[in-house]
């Protein structure tokens, strides 16, 4: 077999080492989706009174769907019941938590008193996920912790959980709740709360 020549080889090398920089930058895209998040809901806080919680829950949408994958936070708040689910209903309850999930934020950040947002850290975990730490700060009052927990997906960073308080899992404080209304009436009950939940919190 005829070796390739030399300097092929080395500018090969060279243009390996050029992507090493890059690749470090990437790795502060979690951060990057949380700030972009929060610069959305500030926007959105801000015109609170305008949009309305409609308004608000519609400029939310596009961009929950690409910060958070919905899908995965849906099987995790549900946990192992996931995998006796079929498919179909599967398919509902993920449309059913993803508009709960983005009716609830539409809900909290309902108005602007010079509040803004501050990202305070970044960790890698054992498992390979990052979490990422902000602060809603207030004036005249302690900031609210809000921590993200982010994913890998494909080479796409994107929210799997939420602590609020900065210790408290959003999807394992809702994963009870889920199970007992699973146990109540199956996925069909579920879903059916979701969905009233949502309709409550989008009457504003």
């Amino acid at each position: 077999m005829t070796s390739l020549p030399r300097r092929p080889l080395l500018l090969f090398a060279a243009a390996l080492a050029a992507l090493a920089p890059a690749a470090a930058r990437a790795q502060a895209a979690p951060a990057a989706v949380i700030e972009g998040f929060n610069a959305t809901l500030l926007d959105i806080m801000k015109n609170a009174r305008a949009l309305g919680i409609r308004g608000r829950e519609q400029r939310l949408r596009p961009v929950m769907a690409k910060a958070f994958n919905l899908e995965a936070m849906t099987r995790i708040s549900i946990g192992p019941a996931w995998t006796q689910i079929p498919p179909a209903d599967q398919q509902a309850l993920i449309r059913a938590f993803s508009d709960w999930s983005i009716a609830t934020f539409a809900h909290r950040f309902d108005g602007y008193s010079g509040e803004s947002f501050r990202t305070t850290g970044e960790n890698t975990l054992q498992s390979g996920d990052r979490l990422v730490r902000t602060q809603l700060v207030r004036p005249q009052e302690e900031p609210v912790v809000l921590n993200y927990l982010l994913r890998d997906f494909g080479g796409a960073w994107r929210v799997v959980d939420v602590y609020l308080s900065g210790t408290v899992s959003e999807l394992a404080s809702r994963r009870a709740e889920f199970t007992a209304l699973l146990r109540e009436g199956g996925a069909p009950r579920l879903e059916a709360e979701l969905r009233r939940r949502t309709a409550a919190l989008l009457q504003g």
